[in-house]
């Protein structure tokens, strides 16, 4: 090289680097260049091609008008949705605001543009950023901004315990453009990211940092009954506090006319009815003073609906398949490990012999029920029989860490349903509670060292739930527990699941097809003492949260299918939790006058978005 500059004269060298330069600058500017995406999708490829004009599973045609009357069970003492404390209302976050990105309900895990036309992300996507609409504009016709989005942000992870674990892996964000944001990350190739930032509701900063209506500064980290401000469809136009609140469609709707809002919020108004009594709510609901009832009874589908509107066909049910397509699902007794009667394994083994799931199902439920014997029950994702191939390839990476029965002995929950299985089960329950130091002293199960009775308290929210726990209550105190049932109000429920202040709930998780960080959240170390975190057992396992590691940056699906289901072998070997019951389809029953298309979306109901007024004008 050296010999080569200097045969070359001054001139004709300086006019070669030049076209070098030349040539090589469109092909570094073409790497710099981002490429804007319409949707992103944690699992293959958009149904929807860009320039899409509507979503298949809504009726463009659907007239816009009439009333919807819903029912809530519980109550509500704060508008402000960005906290993780006080009873939000129900429908302010998804009817008042709007997020950067909308999700389909005949894809998995899939978002289109709504707040924000593109999002762009680097191969390793160690960021990601979002182009805000032009048209964005908030109820007072101000822009969507950058600022906004960012301010959004920090609220969450400074106000929220439970969504600032969910985003901590967004170390910063700022605004790259007149209409861009940029999130960075601290890890790379976390494919969910992108996803997940787009379902983050975006609050106006100037609404929120400016005077209330009697010159008082808002306060963002306290609740709140003003009526908030947002850019999505419908705005709060009256409420009584804890009873109801009236949402009306506004006309002035910057996003009206969006590919992904075609055909929905087809209600002039969405009224909200708050019950503390699911009989009074169904009696409302029967009465004709509420439009929509989803039954979670079996029994009472069965046999509630005999009343004149149901016979006549004014009132219409329907089991719906469609939203478990997408989802697995976890309910159970959980015990918290933070108590340390819960600690010892065998002692959570044994109170799932108590558990007498096949009367139950038979007596009070008509048999409409499966048991659950998976925390991604109903889904791909869930374990059976012994592991093979990749699964247990990567079960044996952690073979030190893991329980030996997950390569031995496929997990089974006890078979009851009849007095000689029972009494076998109950001996069981007993033998494990032995191994752990308990015995029988008269009618009293103790510990053999303290000589402390073993007792425990199931904290529940709603009376409806007593029906369902009382048999497993009855069958506790049979082997000498002092089992009790704790139900009070939803405030303090919520209040006292948020700071782990219980001995034992009913919960449930809800998984999709594509799990990724929210399983930190569930099951992770870092979560256990995370106010407000749904790692209700108090879980933390080296193991655990190593797989979990593995399942947030899968390569591919089968590698995210096969870890999956290895975590789930491993969560079912420690017999963290009861596993209860579960239905294969949600039961719905409505009023005649509101209408769907014949097809729902695959994977969900569309409701209410998608569905309409039969009461309405039509166009």
């Amino acid at each position: 090289m050296p010999n080569f500059c200097r045969t070359v004269k001054p001139g004709l060298a300086a006019s070669l680097l030049t076209a070098a330069l030349l040539l090589l600058t469109p092909a570094a500017n073409a790497q710099e260049q981002p490429v804007w995406r319409h949707g992103t999708s944690s699992i293959g490829k958009l149904k929807y091609a860009d320039g899409f004009a509507r979503f298949d599973y809504v009726n463009p045609d659907a007239p816009k008008g009439g009333e919807l009357r819903l029912s809530e069970n519980g109550t509500f003492d704060t508008f402000n949705t960005i906290l993780s404390k006080g009873e939000a209302a129900t429908g302010v976050a998804s009817l008042v605001f709007d997020t950067l990105l909308k999700s389909a309900e005949d894809e998995i895990t899939t978002s289109y543009g709504l707040l924000a036309e593109g999002v762009s992300y680097p191969d390793d996507i160690s960021s990601a950023t979002f182009r805000l609409r032009a048209e964005a504009k908030w109820a007072d016709g101000t822009p969507v901004t950058p600022e906004d989005v960012i301010f959004s942000l920090n609220m969450v992870k400074e106000h929220n315990p439970l969504l600032s674990n969910y985003y901590r892996h967004v170390v910063a964000a700022e605004k790259t453009g007149e209409r861009d944001v940029t999130f960075r990350f601290d890890e790379k190739n976390n494919h969910e990211l992108p996803n997940i930032l787009g379902q983050l509701s975006i609050v106006p900063k100037h609404w929120w940092e400016g005077p209330d209506e009697k010159g008082n500064k808002r306060d963002i980290s306290r609740t709140t009954l003003e009526p908030v401000m947002g850019s999505g469809p419908y705005k709060i136009a009256s409420f009584q506090p804890g009873g109801s609140i009236r949402f009306e469609l506004r006309d002035d709707y910057w996003g009206k006319n969006l590919n992904v809002n075609v055909g929905q919020y087809n209600f002039r108004t969405i009224n909200y009815a708050f019950f503390s009594d699911r009989n009074v709510e169904f009696e409302a609901f029967r009465s004709g003073n509420v439009d929509f009832y989803r039954d979670q009874s079996a029994s009472h589908w069965a046999q509630a609906y005999d009343f004149p509107a149901m016979k006549d066909g004014r009132v219409i049910r329907e089991e719906i398949e469609n939203p478990l397509r997408a989802m697995g699902v976890m309910q159970a007794f959980v015990p918290n490990m933070r108590r340390d009667k819960f600690k010892d394994q065998r002692v959570r083994e044994a109170l799932n012999y108590a558990f007498d799931f096949e009367d139950l199902n038979r007596n009070l439920a008509y048999n409409a029920y499966q048991r659950v014997d998976s925390y991604f029950w109903g889904s791909e994702l869930a374990s059976s029989k012994l592991p093979e191939g990749r699964e247990k390839a990567i079960l044996e990476e952690l073979k030190d860490k893991v329980p030996p029965e997950v390569f031995t002995t496929p997990y089974t929950n006890p078979i009851n349903g009849d007095p000689q299985k029972v009494r076998t089960n109950l001996r069981k329950a007993l033998d494990l509670f032995k191994e752990a130091g308990y015995e029988l002293k008269g009618n009293r199960l103790v510990n053999t060292k303290t000589g402390e009775p073993f007792a425990f308290e199931l904290l529940l929210a709603n009376p409806s739930y007593e029906r369902t726990v009382t048999p497993f209550i009855n069958s506790a105190k049979k082997i000498g527990i002092d089992a009790r049932i704790r139900t009070v109000d939803d405030s303090q429920y919520t209040n006292r699941v948020r700071s782990f202040d219980y001995d034992m709930i009913y919960g449930i998780w809800g998984q999709t097809l594509v799990p990724g960080n929210e399983q930190i959240d569930y099951w992770g170390s870092s979560s256990v003492n995370q106010t407000g975190s749904r790692n209700y057992a108090g879980i933390a396992d080296p193991a655990i949260d190593e797989l979990i590691r593995r399942i947030i940056f899968a390569p591919n699906r089968e590698e995210l299918v096969a870890t999956t289901r290895a975590l789930d072998r491993v969560l079912l070997a420690h017999h963290y939790v009861v596993p209860l019951f579960y239905s294969k389809a949600i039961r719905v029953a409505y009023w005649n006058h509101l209408a769907h298309l014949k097809e729902l979306p695959y994977y969900g109901t569309g409701f209410p978005d998608a569905w309409w007024s039969k009461n309405a004008t039509a166009k």
